[in-house]
């Protein structure tokens, strides 16, 4: 299904951002909250400051894979604090929302701010676009029919599989943001590569030093292997319902308007606080498209005028609970990759072991 099977044939309307726009600037939820962002980042640096305590008071011991999901917690979290610097809803300037970027993600969560910024730029001007979107485009997950007959050898045999592999593929999603930080960096393409490296390298010679000085060899591996799939899972989580499992865009998408657009390919997590706060305010992922600069404390009211303007004006505004979600996304995930042809897996496995 595209978003083209959606609206049909009409035109979108001319104005209908620019509406929506006026009455959400109208109930003030495009300000900038600093006191919400200083708060909640005074409370992730208080309790990375206090893992690392225990981490340490707890020394050579196997109870420390026991902290592992809350390491994982944490990293998840300020990972997410440094999604909302990126998109300048902490920051008016460039150079502090700039500066802050590079920090939190090359120092604290060690992962190239740069290299985020344009691969999340790219997701957003083009939302499940294929050849555009990048999210669209993932190495573990194939997302259309002609993605899974392009695959060969092992990749072809996870992509007939990736809805029974969904959550262990999602366990390597840390494992390549790591990779993909090692390879920007090492190339340089970002604007400030030389800090950009000494941060990300300071981190990770720190964590290092860390697991070595506190635990044995085999429980520091079983610690950051534990740490890293934990994470990945938890990143996964978060991303994927926003997407995936939804209509795949074309160059039509352009045409029918930024609403339209951003809101089609989208879906909203239909939870309570709690679960939002864990997703660090991305299930609502529709506002957050439609407003990528809004903080996350202002998502929540703007959905509801969000959700009630889509049905003033016909457009669907998808909504659906986290395990529907994850059931959605797993259908769809099931229907593209058995589209490869039955026995190519069987064969395209014994291809890649050779």
């Amino acid at each position: 299904m595209t978003v083209q099977d959606l609206i049909g044939d009409g035109t979108a309307r001319r104005g209908e951002f620019a509406e929506l726009y006026r009455r959400v600037a109208r109930a003030g939820l495009l300000r900038r909250r600093p006191l919400y962002y200083a708060c909640r980042g005074a409370v992730l640096v208080a309790a990375l400051a206090g893992l690392l305590v225990c981490f340490v008071a707890l020394g050579e011991s196997w109870w420390q894979l026991g902290l592992a999901p809350l390491f994982a917690l944490l990293f998840g979290q300020l990972a997410l604090l440094g999604h909302d610097v990126a998109h300048r809803a902490v920051f008016a300037d460039r150079r502090t929302t700039d500066l802050a970027g590079i920090v939190l993600g090359n120092l604290v969560v060690g992962m190239s701010y740069g290299w985020w910024v344009d691969y999340h730029n790219r997701h957003h001007a083009h939302p499940n676009r294929v050849g555009h979107d990048p999210a669209a485009d993932s190495l573990l997950f194939v997302r259309t029919a002609e993605q899974a007959l392009r695959t060969r050898g092992l990749r072809r045999f996870v992509a007939r599989y990736q809805a029974e592999l969904f959550f262990p593929l999602l366990s390597l999603q840390a494992l390549g943001l790591l990779v993909a930080t090692g390879v920007t960096l090492v190339r340089g393409t970002v604007r400030r590569p030389v800090l950009e490296r000494t941060l990300a390298l300071l981190h990770h010679a720190l964590a290092a030093a860390l697991a070595v000085v506190v635990l044995t060899p085999l429980q520091s591996l079983a610690f950051t292997v534990l740490f890293g799939a934990l994470l990945g899972v938890y990143l996964g989580c978060v991303f994927a319902p926003n997407h995936k499992g939804m209509p795949m865009t074309g160059p039509d998408a352009e045409r029918t308007g930024f609403l339209r657009q951003q809101v089609l390919p989208s879906r909203n997590l239909r939870a309570g606080r709690f679960v939002h706060a864990l997703f660090g305010g991305l299930g609502y992922q529709i506002e957050h498209h439609l407003f990528p600069a809004m903080p996350a404390a202002a998502l929540r009211p703007a959905s509801r005028l969000v959700r009630a303007y889509c049905a003033e004006i016909g457009v669907p505004y998808a909504e659906a609970g986290l395990v529907a979600c994850f059931r959605e996304i797993r259908r769809d995930l099931h229907a593209v990759g058995r589209s490869v042809p039955a026995g190519s897996d069987v064969a395209g496995a014994a291809e890649a072991v050779r």
